[in-house]
């Protein structure tokens, strides 16, 4: 049944490879669960007041509706786009929600506007213009998406172990380590992590992946129950430790079960905050949302796509409306939950580097964070600096899809270019996506080239332009 279902003999996987693949997708990304309260829950809002309404933060309650609106939507995602792509609350766009959105507003209007923006770009998908941006792309850019957010995971990764950090100064954002060393036990259980499942690769051990994180996981606990090493960054007493974990701190937790609190479900206010801004400033806001939101996930589902060989000779995937169509509710399942806009997840790749092929490793996925709510206390225990390093060996493995790009073909071979370094450099898939169209679309003019360029294509690349020039356009208006 499963197999008939899911097509996993069709897509040459295993029920073992899919179980395997989703673990691997959970742990790679189940810091969302900790980071995202840390993002949204600590942030006050234009009354003063933090999400839920109180005077104080709720960070349960957060960690417990990010769960629980990942596990939903990524078991939706398995269901019904049979994909192996995980979702959940969009890292990114949860900032420019707290920052540029609940600053203005409360809380509840903030998560309105997502709302609404996820009922725009479910209509899209419904009206098959979302679907028709995706076919519109050439293929040959599509595969450079792939490749920069191969880079950009592989950054991510080296980011979040503190192997790579920012610097604040100098000529350069960032360096090796701290201040150019690299200092402290977490980097050795990195180190050893990335070594051990790059040797794993190497001898085709099944599982290599999960095998790797789970024994530096162990490794951790070990270290820090004997070096009692702490957090890089002590909330308590606001004092940064160079030598300390990044988010998670690995050890044995007192408590494995605990109780949800699912206070946070529908506390959003659709229009309120019309009342509270100018009618193009909200305009100007949802269209930001909608970009991001879009285009993120035009690149994310292209990325494990050719990852996992599911796409055919035009670069297309299959379900596609099914798989759009579920990310596109996954805004409007973000803005109801009040934990800002959940979108597709990039470190799914991860779960496909494994072995995962179809939306069985998705549903693994997404009952996995189910469980998450009850067993928070035990996510804890992965530190990213076990995790992460499954990160650099998927980003390797997208980055060997550069070959099929010709480099001959300035049309497409600067915005594929410019593709790969800006996800990485600007720590943003959709900045290199525009940069890419916008690119493709000048070069082809000035080729006399006019009849290889999509319609859409002019239109997108001319979106991309007012969302690059979004800052003179918000002091124009006012």
């Amino acid at each position: 049944m499963l197999d008939s279902y899911f097509k996993i003999t069709e897509r040459g996987s295993t029920v073992g490879r899919e179980i395997r693949g989703g673990v691997v997708t959970f742990f790679t990304m189940a810091y969302i669960v900790a980071l995202n309260p840390l993002i949204i829950g600590l942030t006050k809002d234009g009354d003063g007041k933090f999400l839920g309404g109180g005077d104080a933060p709720n960070l349960a309650a957060v960690a417990a509706m990010t769960a629980l609106m990942a596990g939903v939507l990524t078991i939706l995602m398995g269901m019904v786009g049979n994909y192996p792509m995980a979702l959940a609350t969009g890292l990114g766009l949860n900032t420019f929600v707290a920052v540029a959105i609940a600053s203005q507003m409360s809380w509840a209007d903030a998560m309105g506007l997502v709302v609404i923006e996820g009922i725009i770009i479910t209509i899209l998908v419904l009206t098959g213009f979302r679907t028709a941006v995706f076919r519109a792309v050439p293929a040959q850019l599509k595969i450079a998406i792939s490749v920069g957010i191969g880079l950009f995971i592989a950054l991510i990764g080296l980011v979040d172990a503190g192997f790579v950090r920012r610097t604040g100064a100098g000529p350069v954002p960032v360096t090796l380590g701290d201040n150019g060393t690299l200092v402290g036990w977490p980097i050795v259980v990195f180190a050893f992590g990335l070594l051990l499942m790059i040797a794993l690769m190497v001898k085709k051990v099944k599982g290599a992946l999960l095998i790797g994180i789970a024994v530096a996981t162990v490794f951790a606990i070990v270290v820090e129950s004997a070096f009692k090493i702490g957090p890089l960054f002590d909330g308590a007493t606001g004092k940064v430790n160079p030598k300390g974990w990044n988010l998670n701190v690995p050890t044995v937790p007192s408590d494995v079960i605990g109780t949800p609190d699912f206070s946070l479900f529908g506390q959003f206010n659709l229009l309120g905050s019309f009342d509270r801004i100018p009618l193009v400033a909200v305009i100007l806001l949802i269209f930001t949302l909608l970009l991001s939101d879009f285009f993120d996930t035009v690149g994310t589902v292209t990325a494990i796509g050719h990852e996992g060989g599911l796409i055919d000779k035009d670069g297309n995937i299959p379900n596609n409306d099914r798989i759009l169509l579920v990310d596109s509710l996954a805004a409007v399942g973000g803005g109801v939950g009040s934990i800002s806009s959940n979108t597709s997840y990039i470190e799914s790749a991860a779960g496909v580097g494994e072995g995962a092929r179809t939306g069985l490793a998705s549903i693994v996925t997404g009952a996995l964070f189910l469980l998450t709510t009850f067993l928070s206390p035990l996510v804890a225990v992965i530190p990213y600096e076990a995790a992460t390093p499954a990160l650099i060996i998927v980003g390797f493995l997208m980055m060997t899809q550069i070959k099929s790009i010709d480099w001959t073909d300035y049309g497409v071979a600067i915005p594929s270019f410019l593709a790969i370094i800006l996800m990485p450099f600007t720590y943003n898939i959709s900045v290199g996506i525009g940069a890419a169209f916008v690119s493709y679309v000048l070069i082809r003019l000035i080729q006399g080239r006019r009849g290889e360029i999509h319609p859409l294509m002019l239109l997108v690349s001319g979106l991309f332009m007012i969302y690059f020039l979004s800052s003179p356009i918000n002091i124009w208006v006012g």
